[in-house]
């Protein structure tokens, strides 16, 4: 019984994987030097978090993001550009 628990949460820990993966948009501008993240223009509420991310290209764009896997599913992780 712990044998097939075991196999299939490492199962579930693959697929998670390899959507992470593949999550990365294609047609966000990627950042350069990074596999992993993307350029996005996200809508910014009062405390400053990142609501309502879409992406973009990077003269467009706000944010800097990546997908994340967490306990509930894939997240989202953006981090605001700073204003050069």
């Amino acid at each position: 019984m712990k044998i097939r628990m075991a196999s299939g949460l490492a199962a579930a820990a693959l697929t998670v994987s390899a959507v992470v993966a593949v999550a990365a948009p294609a047609s966000a501008d990627p950042v350069p030097g990074s596999r992993t993240q993307f350029y996005a223009y996200c809508v910014v509420d009062l405390a400053g978090v990142p609501v309502a991310c879409t992406q973009a290209d990077e003269a467009h764009s706000t944010h800097i993001c990546q997908y994340l896997a967490t306990p509930l599913g894939i997240g989202l992780d953006c981090i605001q550009r700073s204003a050069a």
